[in-house]
């Protein structure tokens, strides 16, 4: 699934296509918005929190949110797409260029004072101008006895990161991911350092440390990095879950908890 760091990307590549421009075409392949038209409105701003991406007008917020196969590209006016028009479900084009939003998870069309209903549950935002670590950290606390690896994951603590982060994170702080809450040494480090990553990640690609490496050494010390499941002790069980939702340490630097 897309994290944080690669909506943010998309916001940007978005803006550079759109902001400022006017829409010669506006395609909604939603049964709900089908009939939505924005033709001739101009494009004010686009961006994102969290997960979650928006394009506005003077009129409207177009929400959409990427979940696990979504994406967005720009195409010049006439040129071929380079996913299957079957899987498009927005299109917003300008004189030049078509932005279109492929397997899009979510998609609404917004009224512009309703924005804030689609974020409100959300967590402090990592990439956003508004970051709050204290708020973060707080949220975290709510749940002392939730595993670490679970609590990163849940937007309601703070927003934006996702399986590849959670690894990346509690691997730099040398914490296991099923470790509760309450029991992480330095949690105010641990939130700093998740701000951090993501932060490096949306301005450079990231190099993975821990996640996507089983079996590889660890940088730290060259013992193999695992993935498991949270709660999981078989190796071999459900090897796809464990690839899409595992979570990745090294059974040396990161002892699991006592």
């Amino acid at each position: 699934m897309p994290e944080g760091d690669t909506v943010f990307r998309t916001a940007e590549r978005l803006r550079a296509a759109l902001v400022g421009k006017e829409l010669t075409r506006s395609d909604f392949r939603v049964p709900r918005y089908a009939t939505v038209d924005l033709v001739g409105q101009p494009v004010d701003s686009v961006g994102s929190y969290g997960k979650h991406l928006f394009v506005r007008t003077p009129t409207v917020s177009i929400h959409t949110h990427l979940k696990m196969e979504g994406e967005w590209r720009v195409f010049h006016c006439g040129q071929r797409w380079t996913k299957p028009r079957v899987t498009a479900r927005v299109v917003l084009g300008t004189a030049e260029l078509e932005a279109v939003g492929f397997a899009l998870g979510t998609v609404e069309v917004l009224r512009l004072a309703d924005e804030h209903q689609a974020v409100d549950h959300l967590g402090p935002d990592l990439l956003g101008p508004n970051w709050d670590v204290a708020e973060a950290v707080r949220r975290l606390q709510h749940q002392p006895g939730q595993p670490i690896g679970l609590a990163l994951l849940d937007q309601r603590n703070l927003a934006g990161i996702g399986n590849i982060y959670r690894s990346e994170i509690c691997y730099l702080r040398r914490v296991h991911p099923a470790t509760p809450v309450a029991a992480v040494p330095d949690l105010l480090a641990l939130v700093n350092e998740a701000h951090r990553v993501l932060n490096t990640a949306a301005a450079r690609p990231w190099r993975h440390l821990a996640y996507g490496r089983t079996r590889r050494p660890c940088q730290r010390c060259g013992t193999p990095i695992v993935v498991h499941l949270l709660g999981d002790t078989a190796p071999d069980s459900d090897r796809l879950a464990r690839r899409e939702r595992g979570v990745y340490f090294c059974p040396r630097c990161q002892p699991p908890p006592t």
